[in-house]
């Protein structure tokens, strides 16, 4: 049974010391309008996106035996982080004062090919679960994204799926903090659901000048791995954790890290927690605790044209030093998870359903204006290179 107080933040990490005894330890001024009229948001192409997503190799025969270099030790998560915005889901029905719904059939910039709705049949709530679920049906919706100013209801196209995005903007968003969110991945050929962050103001820029924060992102789960180094037959099990930065569209850069989880588990299987741990000048990534990743402002940088039609270094941590808000979808097909494993998108896997058990944010009680001393560091975390700022 979940607990929906603040009185869970103590029990969890009194939990978790008693696990690590046994284990170890260890944004130039923009608004919304300005944002794009074509947004990549995901890799098109994980395997190579500047860092080694392939952290294992095969066993040499055609098992599914494939072993990884990935990290297994939970790390002990400070008590100094406090609960501050939560939705546990308990409620009959999902709460407008917390999640707005996108409502289009934009494709998301990725060529996507699920129309959002706000209907119960694609988001609702059952058994103090969120259910976004994805269906094979044709669908007309808005061509246009919801922000950009000439979205317009009466233009429509039609798309052969339909799906959910809901999202915290204008009722809820952070600078700096650990993001908790218990999920059930789907499954199957052209599945790609996301658990993610977008800046509030666009303080730097449309995007990606002002940043992109993703939590957690799986495509085709279950369905044969192209991933370099594992053994044929081997099922798709990677999550990924991704920043975006740089310029504007089409200048953008990214930086992520896949992981596997330990003992071969699927994340289409069962709820896994995702968190990141934000502070300034630093972003991990962790599963059920397992800090598996970290970026710092070395590797990331924004430039954007200043109010003069300049283009100019953001300073300090920039882009990832402004408000955030949360983004779940789920998403069909698209420039990344239709290109990639079997190809294509498989129509028998759908109905499909992403499922959420709860969404928590805790502030670093040590400084919350930095978000710092309240880190989880595991030993075996990758620190991802990222990418230096190009001369002006």
């Amino acid at each position: 049974m979940k607990m929906n107080t603040l009185l869970l933040s103590n029990a969890k990490y009194t939990s978790l010391l008693c696990v690590a005894l046994l284990v170890g330890c260890g944004s130039g001024d923009s608004d919304k309008s300005e944002q794009p009229t074509s947004v990549v948001t995901t890799p098109t192409d994980p395997v190579d996106n500047g860092n080694d997503n392939s952290t294992g190799g095969s066993t040499g025969d055609d098992t599914n035996n494939t072993t990884y270099n990935d990290p297994t030790e939970a790390s002990l998560i400070s008590d100094q982080w406090q609960l501050v915005w939560q939705d546990e889901f308990e409620q009959t029905t999902i709460d407008n004062t917390k999640w707005g719904f996108e409502v289009n059939c934009y494709g998301g910039g990725n060529n996507e090919q699920q129309c959002y709705t706000d209907r119960e049949k694609n988001a609702y709530i059952e058994q103090g679960i969120l259910k976004i679920v994805a269906h094979k049906e044709d669908f007309s919706g808005p061509a246009a994204q919801d922000d950009d100013p000439n979205y317009n209801p009466d233009n429509t196209r039609t798309l052969p799926y339909t799906s959910a995005r809901l999202r915290t903007k204008h009722k809820a968003d952070w600078r700096y903090g650990r993001f908790e969110i218990s999920a059930k991945l789907p499954q199957g050929q052209g599945t790609w659901p996301a658990i993610w962050m977008l800046p509030t103001e666009w303080v730097y820029g449309g995007w990606a000048g002002s940043g992109e924060i993703d939590i957690v992102e799986a495509v085709n789960l279950k369905a044969q791995s192209d991933e370099t180094g594992v053994a044929a037959g081997t099922e798709e099990t990677r999550v990924h954790g991704t920043l975006h930065y740089g310029r504007a569209w089409p200048e953008n850069v990214y930086s992520g890290q896949a992981f596997h989880l330990p003992d071969g588990l699927n994340p289409a299987d069962d709820f896994h927690e995702y968190a990141v741990e934000w502070q300034e000048g630093e972003i991990r990534w962790y599963v059920d605790d397992i800090h598996y990743a970290t970026q710092t402002e070395d590797g990331w940088y924004s430039q954007y044209m200043n109010d003069d039609g300049n283009l100019i270094n953001g300073q300090g941590s920039a882009p990832f030093d402004q408000a955030f808000h949360l983004i779940l979808n789920f998403a069909i097909g698209g420039a990344w998870s239709a290109n990639v494993n079997e190809k294509g998108i498989d129509a028998t896997v759908f109905p499909q359903a992403f499922e959420i058990d709860y969404v928590r944010v805790y502030e670093c009680s040590v400084s919350p204006q930095t978000g710092a001393g309240c880190e989880a560091v595991g030993d075996g975390a990758t620190h991802v290179e990222g990418h230096k700022a190009p001369n002006l």
